[in-house]
């Protein structure tokens, strides 16, 4: 799936997710422009909230800094201003926190009609990788670039120094992370960043240390879709697939697919039960067939819920586990509404966790904090695959996939190859959202913080126990499978540390 279409459908279940269970009330119809003086209130009140209910506002920015942004950017708001154009100074000011889970979610609606319209976008997606940007896709439908090159510079700017224009519009703890999350969304960044641009002045290095200096065109989403249709094949991985097989040297291969119910006909995707039997019966033929040893591929997961990776973990651990000893939970107002909307839209379901929240807010004054225990998951009782386990990850492993390599890492349960994920092992999560009583923009804040099993609270992913890297131009064979099944294979069918 081309990127640009990986990030929509994704951001097409969260917002299914977010809708189902929040239940947030509809936004009002937005006016050709919004006067100064409303744009001014509302973002008085972003403010306000985010200090109020965010569980850490201040943890990456000072206090100092963020009210010195807070005023250079209010003067700057004197003149009517289109709801586009609102929401994006809302959302630079949300993601100067470097928090991913405050944020405001990227205009879908108003790209998709500048798109259907005809307008045109830049067409590369690009790769930091050793603070050296190169190009990881190219919809260019040019001869003379390939994936792999360096791009030197864009408009007379380093190529480094010209990402930032985009970077500050992503919310992200780093800026590993935040490069990451550019990988699938460079083309609409662009044009949140700088509006159309029809023509990119760029000077390409190629590997052979060629360099030379191209007139990038700008190109429709049409021209996008007719390129992706001319490319030769090349592996690419299926982040929606779930897979399980024997390979070679008796090692199981699972491929768990995201952690959620991802079948068309599921009435909901929270209900784990056709997950469980899938990973059920992808161990039990792995036992049967005699596995010496499974290797579990997370890359390019977009995680989900520890109700589906539990019982996944449950099949090779050797005691019981938590993924964070519990979340450490900030009280506000805007939570606590949160909470009850969820409450309103399951109705009288008495063990849910929204319900778990509403006691635990339960008399607390706003500002003050709660502990929300999580529970251990035992081992299975009947017995589990108790060779050597490996997990394989990526930059692109997110969510609570990040949750599983940590507990694989803490507990020891087997061990980590591949490349650090962007996402964090702990983090300020939980997200919840309010919305601005005036524009009616939805915003998302953390209410907790999370930490991983072992309580690190660095603000790094998870850091494989033996490093694979991702190659910056993807072949006809799946080149990482292949060092890792190497790795595996190396080691030997005895049990991995655990």
């Amino acid at each position: 799936m081309p990127p640009h279409r990986k990030y929509a459908f994704l951001m097409i279940l969260l917002a299914w997710a977010i809708t189902s269970i929040a239940c947030a009330a509809p936004a009002p119809s937005a006016p050709t422009a919004y006067p100064a003086e409303q744009v001014r209130a509302d973002f008085d009140r972003l403010y306000a909230q985010l200090k109020a209910s965010h569980y850490d506002l201040f943890a990456r920015r000072s206090r100092a800094d963020y009210d010195a942004r807070f005023r250079e950017m209010r003067r700057e708001i004197d003149r009517p201003l289109t709801a586009l154009q609102v929401r994006l100074r809302f959302q630079r000011f949300v993601a100067f926190g470097n928090i991913a889970h405050a944020r405001i979610d990227p205009p879908s609606a108003a790209w998709d009609a500048f798109r259907e319209q005809g307008g045109k976008a830049f067409p590369l997606y690009l790769r930091v990788a050793g603070g050296k940007v190169y190009i990881a896709d190219d919809y260019s439908g040019r001869d003379d670039i390939a994936q792999g090159d360096q791009v030197l510079s864009v408009d007379g700017e380093p190529a480094m120094r010209w990402l930032e224009h985009m970077r500050q519009y992503v919310s992200a703890d780093n800026d590993y992370m935040a490069w990451a999350q550019m990988e699938t969304q460079l083309p609409l960044l662009t044009w949140m960043a700088l509006g159309e641009v029809t023509v990119f002045d760029v000077v390409l290095v190629e590997p052979s240390g060629a360099q030379q200096r191209v007139k990038l065109e700008a190109r429709t989403r049409a021209q996008f879709e007719a390129t992706e249709a001319n490319k030769p094949a090349r592996f690419e991985l299926d982040w929606n697939a779930r897979e399980a097989r024997m390979l070679e040297g008796g090692v199981g291969y699972l491929r768990p697919g995201p952690f959620y119910d991802n079948r068309p006909q599921a009435a909901t995707p929270w209900d784990p039960t056709a997950f469980g039997g899938f990973i059920d019966a992808a161990f039990g033929e792995f036992i049967a067939d005699g596995a010496s040893s499974v290797l579990i591929d997370l890359r390019d997961n977009p995680g989900g819920d520890n109700s589906f990776s539990d019982l996944m973990v449950a099949w090779f651990a050797d005691q019981p586990f938590q993924f964070s000893p519990g979340f450490d939970i900030k009280v506000s107002e805007a939570a606590i509404e949160s909470n009850r909307r969820r409450l309103d839209s399951i109705g009288g379901e008495q063990d849910s966790t929204s319900r778990q929240l509403a006691a635990a807010y339960a008399g607390k004054a706003a500002g003050s904090r709660v502990m929300f225990p999580i529970p251990r998951v035992s081992p299975r009782k009947d017995g589990g695959f108790r060779g050597p386990v490996y997990l394989l990850v990526n930059r692109h492993s997110y969510s609570n996939t990040v949750l599983v390599a940590a507990i694989v890492q803490d507990y020891r349960f087997g061990k980590v190859l591949g490349e650090e994920t962007a996402d964090l092992a702990s983090t300020y999560g939980a997200l919840e959202k309010f919305t601005l009583p005036l524009t009616g923009i939805e915003v998302s804040f953390p209410k907790a913080r999370i930490l991983r099993p072992s309580g690190d609270p660095q603000a790094r992913g998870v850091v494989p126990d033996i490093a694979i890297a991702t190659p910056l131009a993807a072949g006809s064979t799946d080149t990482v499978l292949e060092q890792a099944l190497d790795v595996v294979r190396a080691m030997g069918p005895s049990p991995a540390p655990k």
